[in-house]
Formats: C-alpha cells, sequence, structure tokens
C-alpha cells in the first residue's frame, strides 16, 4: 500500500453567489432580532428616555401643562433655592435619610446575626422577618394610619390602659416623621437582613474558627472578622438606603400628604405637589432634577467606592 502523503488542496473562495446568499442570511437574521427586540425598544424609549429628555425640557419652561408655557430659562432653578418650602422639604427628607439609613443598617445587621443560626423553625423567623419587605408601601399606610389614629387608634387606647395621655402621633408636627421613620424600619429592615444574612454565608468559616482558637470573644470575631467581610455588603446597603430614602412618597401620600404644617413634606412629594396640585409643573420638573442630581451623587460615591475596595482587595492579594 502507498503511503505517500496527500497532496494538500486549499478551499475554494466562495463564488459570488455564495458571497450574496449569506449577506442575505445575516440580513434576515438581523431583521428578526430587531422583530423580537424591536417592542422592547420602543416601550425603553417611550417610558424612560423621552420622558427625561422631555421633562428636562419642561424644567426650563413656566407651564402648567394645559396653557402653552414660555421658557424662562434657570428661574425655576433660582426660585428653588430662594422658596422656603422647597428648603423644609430638603431639610425632612435629609432628616429621614439621617435616620432611617443607619438604623435600618444597625437592625438588619443584628437580625441577620441572630438569625444566622441553626434552630429550630429558623425557616420561619427568617420568613416573618421578610414578610414586611414585601408589603406594599400604600397598605402599610392604610394599616399604621388606623392604629395611629388619635381618636379611635389602637395605640392610644393602648396607652389609655397603661396610663398615659393621649398622643397625636401622624397629626402632631413633633412626631409625625419620626413615627414615618419607624414605619418604614418596619419593612425595610427585612431588605437588609436578606442582604446580610447572604453575606454571613460567605464570611470564611477557617477565619471564625482561627480566631476562637487564639482566644477571640464573639464581640472580637464581630469586630475583627465579621465585620471586614461584610464591608463591600454594608457599602451597597448604605447607598441603597440612603437612595430608596430619598425617594419616598407612598407612606407619605398615603398617611399625612405632607403635613401637619409641612413637617413630613419631602422633595418627591414636593414635586408631586407643584405639578400636580398647583399646576406648575415646570417648577416641579426643576425640583425633579434636583433631586436626580443628588441621586446622581449617590450613585458615583457608590463606583467610586466600589472601585478603591477592588484596588484595595487587587494590592492585599
Amino acid at each position: 500500500m502507498s503511503t505517500l502523503p496527500r497532496a494538500l488542496t486549499l478551499p475554494s473562495r466562495p463564488t459570488t453567489a455564495s458571497a450574496s446568499a449569506a449577506r442575505r442570511r445575516a440580513r434576515q437574521e438581523r431583521a428578526t432580532a430587531w422583530a423580537f427586540i424591536g417592542p422592547s425598544v420602543v416601550v425603553i424609549l417611550g417610558l424612560s428616555v423621552v420622558p427625561v429628555v422631555w421633562s428636562l425640557l419642561l424644567s426650563f419652561r413656566a407651564d402648567d401643562l394645559v396653557t402653552p408655557g414660555r421658557w424662562v430659562g434657570l428661574d425655576n432653578y433660582r426660585a428653588l433655592a430662594q422658596d422656603p418650602n422647597f428648603r423644609t422639604a430638603v431639610g425632612n427628607t435629609l432628616l429621614y435619610a439621617a435616620l432611617y439609613v443607619p438604623l435600618s443598617l444597625v437592625g438588619g445587621l443584628a437580625l441577620a446575626l441572630a438569625l444566622n443560626r441553626r434552630i429550630r423553625l429558623i425557616g420561619l423567623y427568617r420568613t416573618l422577618v421578610f414578610i414586611p419587605f414585601v408589603v406594599s408601601a400604600t397598605a402599610q399606610g392604610v394599616l399604621f394610619s388606623f392604629i395611629l389614629d388619635p381618636e379611635f387608634g389602637v395605640a392610644n387606647a393602648l396607652l389609655h390602659h397603661l396610663g398615659v395621655s393621649a398622643q397625636g402621633f401622624l397629626a402632631d408636627p413633633d412626631q409625625a416623621l419620626y413615627l414615618l421613620v419607624l414605619i418604614s424600619l418596619w419593612s425595610g429592615v427585612g431588605f437588609c437582613v436578606v442582604v446580610y444574612l447572604a453575606a454571613l454565608q460567605d464570611v470564611p468559616p477557617e477565619l471564625v474558627e482561627a480566631a476562637r482558637i487564639d482566644g477571640a470573644g464573639r464581640a472580637q470575631v464581630l469586630r475583627h472578622v465579621t465585620l471586614p467581610a461584610l464591608a463591600p455588603v454594608t457599602v451597597f446597603l448604605l447607598l441603597w438606603q440612603f437612595i430608596t430614602s430619598l425617594q419616598v412618597f407612598d407612606l407619605i401620600y398615603v398617611t399625612t400628604k405632607g403635613g401637619p404644617l409641612g413637617s413630613t413634606t419631602v422633595i418627591v412629594y414636593f414635586v408631586w405637589q407643584q405639578a400636580f396640585q398647583m399646576f406648575t409643573a415646570g417648577y416641579g420638573a426643576a425640583s425633579a432634577y434636583v433631586l436626580a442630581l443628588a441621586l446622581l451623587v449617590a450613585g458615583g460615591a457608590l463606583r467610586v467606592v466600589r472601585r478603591r475596595q477592588g484596588r484595595t482587595e487587587g494590592g492585599t492579594q
């Protein structure tokens, strides 16, 4: 049998007909792909991009959405800087965030540590902690409006049995905002618990065991092992809860409607009030973009922190 190698042959060049057929198939595939994603693109453009651009242009106009408006440039933004009601809304929002964010993180971490154990019915306990988070803010507002009603609420009835005088609760300017923070914590802590529980599962058990062998107590293990391991998650939750607190609206709309005496008027409610109650849509759009700028700053801070953490972890490795 001959062992001579076969002659090598080069693949033939595609003919003009086969090349045009390939291009035709490529065009058909692109057309099919656009047919599938086209509706989604239209929805995204129609419900996000176009409204954002339109509201940005609206913020430079004096417009009530009914009669023809006029271009006023930066006058809306200058008016916001001098508006005491807007300053009150900003102050209420910052106070709400200053209370809600750290309390939700501390409460979420404490509950997560308590629930990160192998005990009987632990799944039930975790579910009960998370259930308030899935309850809508509207339902929460209705529920607590009944409970905290100054005249017929359960809370004042209980205080009466304890010998404590009746409280104004949500009708009291000195109490309303703090009670809204507590109501938000009732639901918002559940999200932090779930995230922290997931992060606690990733804490290396060998580090915890090594620290205990070296004589570290629970507090020292928490401080030197657990909390450093949870640092990235804590940063995420910090900024997530801060962004959430800046956008609070549903709960306030259902319970206090910005009252009493403007003590619970926050930025988002101020935007809604200007646009749909006062019919100064341009002014409301300007205040909405002030809020959008604050959210962009918070998002930028998250990116900077994550980059620094990535560099630190890379340098450590």
